[in-house]
């Protein structure tokens, strides 16, 4: 286990450089730049702003000198747009609120899912498995760029229990709308995975070994059969995390929260390629980082696993 620790952390260093370049050289490619506007900027002062960042150097210089400060100083260098902040200092604002209401969510999506999918493959061809799936398609065709203007509709404007956005330290009224709109198609993913790995596993050999022996329902599906058939589904919520961290755009942008996501996008429209690479970068390593994390877990669910 320790050597696969450390050969995939040998190759996620690679990748990650892989990432930074290619990321670097294809924002670069992008027409337009950083400090076009409607009203062209005298040569003088357009030469001097790509002085003072750097960018009269060629590409290869610029690459290797952004590396050089990631690796020596982990600074991910100033924005263009926001002059008296820094990106780390901008990430440093923006995470924390999506990792707050990303991590609320991953959590209700996991919850809610699996115990859907449980219940429809244990009651197999019942009501309760007709419902479950049912819930589970509706909640798959409604993704957060259309759940987020229906909650907002219904719990602000018609009934006024919920705020429409703002976050105000992360209060519960301002987390329930984004949690429910980022959550509902991951949910849905979870259940409709966990309900079938179930089912295939409640039909092996073990299992109807456990029956013969006269063992209950509930312990054949949460002793037995619950660890094996999360395989399949742990090899999802790797992805799905990073989805809900850095993924949440949509969300940030409607309900205002003050998340990661909007500064993506701001980043994205005035090409300041500091933040985009820093929030880029960001979402990378969380890849790396959990993708990891899931296939190390492999080998506690399933003893056959070794690597």
């Amino acid at each position: 286990m320790l050597s696969y620790l450390l050969r995939r952390l040998a190759i996620a260093i690679p990748t990650l450089l892989v990432l930074i370049v290619v990321s670097y050289v294809l924002m670069h490619a992008a027409p337009g730049g950083p400090f076009d506007s409607e009203r062209a900027l005298p040569a003088e002062v357009m030469a001097n702003l790509e002085r003072k960042y750097g960018l009269d150097q060629p590409l290869a210089v610029q690459i290797w000198r952004y590396l050089v400060s990631i690796v020596t100083q982990f600074d991910f260098g100033p924005s263009f747009r926001y002059t008296d902040r820094s990106v780390n200092d901008i990430i440093a604002q923006g995470f924390p609120v999506t990792l707050t209401y990303g991590a609320w969510s991953f959590l209700v999506a996991v919850l809610a899912g699996v115990s859907l999918g449980i219940a429809a493959a244990v009651h197999h061809n019942s009501f309760l498995d007709y419902l479950a799936v049912g819930v589970s398609i509706g909640a798959q065709v409604l993704p957060n760029f259309v759940m987020a203007p229906i909650l907002t509709l219904v719990f602000t404007l018609w009934l006024g229990w919920l705020p429409g956005g703002g976050w105000q330290g992360g209060q519960w009224p301002y987390l329930v709308m984004p949690v429910i709109a980022l959550s509902t198609s991951f949910m849905a993913s979870i259940a409709r995975i966990t309900r079938s790995s179930m089912l295939e596993v409640l039909n092996a050999d073990f299992v109807r070994t456990a029956r013969a022996k006269g063992l209950s329902r509930r312990r054949i599906v949460f002793r037995h059969a619950l660890k094996p058939s999360m395989l399949p589904v742990l090899s999802y919520l790797g992805p799905a995390f990073v989805g809900m961290i850095t993924g949440s755009v949509v969300i940030d942008v409607f309900f205002a929260t003050g998340g990661i996501g909007q500064f993506f996008v701001n980043s994205a429209l005035n090409r300041d390629y500091p933040v985009l690479m820093g929030v880029t970068i960001l979402a990378g390593a969380l890849t790396v980082l959990f993708n990891l994390l899931v296939d190390l877990l492999y080998a506690w669910i399933d003893p056959r696993i070794r690597y």
